[in-house]
């Protein structure tokens, strides 16, 4: 479940080019402070999973609510069974 939800947070991530700095920046809609800058377009995009894995991880650790992506929902994981 965790790594569906990297996949389609990835999917829609957002990246442009900062012209002034020739560098790539990418963020993901709706998780509030997940980013990520680099020299290339594929690194942006590994640091950019790698944001989202930590951002996930802490979220889940202190038990903050995480938005739902594409209906997969990782609040559940927090729930007693």
């Amino acid at each position: 479940m965790l790594a569906s939800y990297l996949d389609q947070a990835m999917e829609i991530a957002v990246y442009e080019i900062i012209e002034d700095k020739s560098t790539y920046w990418g963020e993901i809609p709706g998780l509030q402070g997940v980013w990520a800058r680099h020299q290339t377009l594929e690194g942006c995009r590994r640091e950019l999973r790698e944001a989202v894995s930590d951002w996930v991880a802490l979220r889940l650790r202190l038990g903050l609510p995480i938005p739902e992506i594409a209906g997969i929902d990782l609040n559940q994981i927090t729930q007693p069974v």
